[in-house]
């Protein structure tokens, strides 16, 4: 997979490789993993404000969470390329700021 891969590729990829695991595990459990994830990528960003941080982590971080993201995605039967278009694209996407 090149790192200009789209979502999609990336949101198949992590089905192909975990799904089996994934749904079994169930959308609870496998949403505590996500937010343990969420939880590194912010220790990470905190290091980084401090100035002490490590770049590849926290590109490994930020990884990791879109990785978790697919999963959850998979298992609820989401797909999050559609669901980013309606939301942000389609019609001029959302009023405001987010």
């Amino acid at each position: 997979m090149s790192a200009d891969s789209t979502l999609r590729n990336f949101q198949a990829l992590i089905h192909d490789r975990y799904y089996e695991t994934d749904s079994a595990r169930g959308v609870p459990s496998t949403f505590l993993w996500f937010m343990e994830e969420v939880g590194e990528l912010s220790e990470a960003l905190a290091k980084r404000e401090r100035g002490d941080g490590d770049d590849q982590n926290l590109r490994e971080e930020f990884a990791d969470v879109m990785a978790w993201m697919a999963t959850l995605a998979n298992i609820t039967g989401v797909d999050l390329a559609d669901a980013i278009h309606e939301k942000y694209l389609a019609d001029g996407g959302p009023e405001g700021t987010k």
